[in-house]
């Protein structure tokens, strides 16, 4: 069985917000690695990267891909968000053990299911062409529909750690009806690993039934998850053990 397993943040974040997972699976005897997305990680408040402006999520998955290709064996990748789309990229080149999408956004040709997943494009939509250039997010929308299962303080304390995101990477996102290169289609014949999808019930920025439903894609390989009094960041929310806790037992299930 591999013990190595990779987490990947997701857009704005950094590693920083892996640290309980990655403190919990060290000392459960996992060797963990959490690198950075592409021009993330450093000072939230200094002036992003200039190349994060043509950075894609194809960029992303590439990184990952080489970072894992660098490694002894195939891990586990464990990613959230839009990572999630990138860890099953990666998986679909054979590169991954197993793979755990936490609220993973949807994947190319899913359209948004929900007025509260309708909301952050029709957000996009009011900043004009941010697809062009470095965005960053305002708390109005990240407090209630990513950080809507913490106090006020813990949600300042993570805001206030969120850096800038490639406007072209938002833009595949959630408009991907527009995106020719399909940059978050996913190949889902092509993921030979087991697939567990963990969504948390009060999650207003991807819905539990989207994860439900990318789930039921993979067939006997997809397990779905659905963790309730937990949303977004669920990685980081109280009572963040228990799901970290369900993951790891299904992992120890897994022929990994």
């Amino acid at each position: 069985m591999t013990k190595d397993i990779v987490l990947i943040h997701g857009a704005f974040a950094g590693p920083w917000c892996m640290q309980d997972y990655a403190t919990f699976f060290r000392d459960r005897g996992w060797t963990v690695h959490t690198p950075a997305l592409r021009h993330h990680g450093d000072d939230p408040k200094a002036d992003p990267d200039p190349g994060l402006t043509k950075t894609s999520v194809l960029d992303y998955t590439d990184d990952i891909a080489e970072f894992v290709q660098g490694l002894d064996s195939k891990p586990v990748l464990l990613g959230h968000a839009i990572a999630g789309v990138v860890a099953q990229q990666v998986a679909a080149r054979g590169l991954a053990s197993a793979i755990v999408l936490i609220n993973p956004n949807a994947p190319w040709g899913t359209l948004p299911a929900t007025d509260d997943e309708r909301a952050v494009p029709r957000a996009l939509m009011e900043g004009g062409a941010f697809w062009k250039q470095p965005m960053r997010v305002e708390f109005d929308l990240m407090a209630p529909f990513a950080l809507n299962k913490m106090d006020e303080a813990q949600q300042h304390a993570v805001f206030d750690q969120l850096g800038a995101e490639s406007g072209r990477v938002m833009f595949e996102m959630f408009f991907w009806m527009f995106d020719d290169h399909h940059a978050i289609k996913v190949e889902f014949d092509k993921v030979d690993c087991p697939v567990l999808v963990v969504s948390g019930a009060e999650d207003r920025a991807v819905n539990p039934d989207t994860c439900c439903a990318l789930a039921e894609r993979y067939g006997e390989r997809g397990t779905f998850l659905l963790v309730q009094d937990h949303a977004h960041f669920l990685f980081m929310e109280p009572g963040w053990q228990g799901p970290a806790e369900q993951i790891e037992s299904w992992l120890n299930t897994q022929p990994i």
